[in-house]
């Protein structure tokens, strides 16, 4: 059924008024909403576990070696161990800032219980939600290794410098600095190359760690110890006191987009010795790194903020940058339509005021002349 002159030009006025909006929602929704989006969440909650890869050295120092009467210390060799984090989200928090804190252990699993346990850190530090850095406080995080006499966390204010947990949103083929746990200072990690995980981007990025005095940046027990240069099998006499020294190799595997570590591995090796030149007894020794569950469900991680960074930055737009234009182009031309028509005369009447004049399509009447 045709559409009157009016009606024709108010839906030309609503398509053009709609067509518009869609045009300037395709434009505000990549700079407003994926802006929004572009953050790390506030819900964030995740486990890592990562164990120590086969055929490589799993070196372990029995520490009740060190303290039996007899014997020199003993390393344990071929241990398997198992590294496991869990990060989670507390307050202060906010549409900008969020405080991360991850509590991680370090166990040779053949043992039970604490006997087992080798390391455990409690580490909260304060970032900025986009790009992934700690926030210009100090301090801005802390450290836990030990516990006080009711086996509570004692926590020390440490100022976290670079990466850590996240790296930025739209990570760049570049060094950037990283953190360090155990050495409580921040180091280049390096741009390796790109490649794939599971068919999924990621930059490879590696760092190392330089031998590191731990009696230097805690003071613990076990850092700095004196036995007999027998207990250490070392040659000498007397007793002989050594620090407890650290190195590593971290490689990580980052989603470009979302800055999420999809896969961390350290070549970790922890030794006393006089000099961090020379290793002298080994305390642990392992090629750690992220078990496939992990790699998995850090994949499923990344590619739910991909599709949501697509739906808001790229495929909205679209659909609504052309279903904007084609609105504003059919609202133009029914209302140039309908600006541009005339009502047809009423019965087909002629008007008075047109002098009776014949309608160009009326054909003449034919005159007969009949003689009388």
């Amino acid at each position: 059924m045709a559409l009157s002159a009016g009606t024709r030009r108010t839906v030309a006025c609503l398509l053009v008024g709609l067509g518009a909006l869609l045009i300037v929602a395709a434009l505000l929704i990549p700079t407003y909403t994926v802006g929004k989006l572009a953050k790390t969440p506030l819900d964030l909650e995740i486990t890592t576990i990562a164990t120590n890869q086969p055929g490589e050295d799993s070196l372990v120092l029995d520490s009740k070696s060190l303290t039996s009467p007899d014997g020199a210390a003993k390393i344990d060799t071929n241990v398997p161990l198992v590294s496991q984090r869990f990060l989670t989200v507390e307050e202060p928090s906010d549409a900008t800032e969020m405080t991360v804190q991850a509590g991680q252990t370090l166990r040779r699993i053949d043992k039970q219980g604490d006997t087992g346990l080798l390391t455990a850190t409690i580490d909260r530090v304060t970032i900025d939600r986009k790009t992934g850095l700690p926030v210009d406080k100090d301090p801005n995080g802390s450290i836990a290794v030990n516990v006080n006499k009711d086996l509570q966390p004692v926590a020390d204010p440490v100022q976290h410098i670079g990466q850590q947990y996240r790296f930025p949103i739209g990570t760049e083929k570049k060094t950037y600095p990283y953190f360090d746990l155990n050495a409580r200072k921040a180091f280049d990690v390096n741009f390796v190359e790109e490649t794939e995980i599971n068919n999924l981007k990621v930059y490879h990025f590696k760092q190392s760690i330089p031998a590191t005095d731990l009696n230097n940046v805690v003071k613990t027990p076990t850092n700095k110890l004196t036995f007999p240069a027998a207990k250490w099998g070392v040659p000498g006499e007397g007793d002989v006191t050594m620090s407890r020294w650290y190195t590593n190799t971290r490689d990580l595997w980052i989603e470009p987009q979302t800055g999420t570590v999809i896969k961390g591995g350290e070549q970790i090796h922890l030794f006393y010795a006089r000099s961090g030149e020379k290793p002298e007894v080994t305390a642990l020794k392992s090629h750690i790194v992220f078990d496939e569950n992990t790699v998995e469900s850090q994949i499923a991680v990344a590619k739910e903020n991909i599709d949501k960074l697509s739906l808001y930055g790229r495929t909205m737009p679209i659909v609504f940058g052309v279903v904007g234009v084609i609105a504003l182009i059919v609202g133009a031309i029914l209302g140039v339509r309908g600006s541009g028509s005339t009502p047809a005369p009423a019965g087909g009447a002629l008007s008075q005021k047109s002098g009776g004049r014949r309608p160009d399509n009326d054909p003449p009447t034919e005159q007969i002349r009949i003689t009388k």
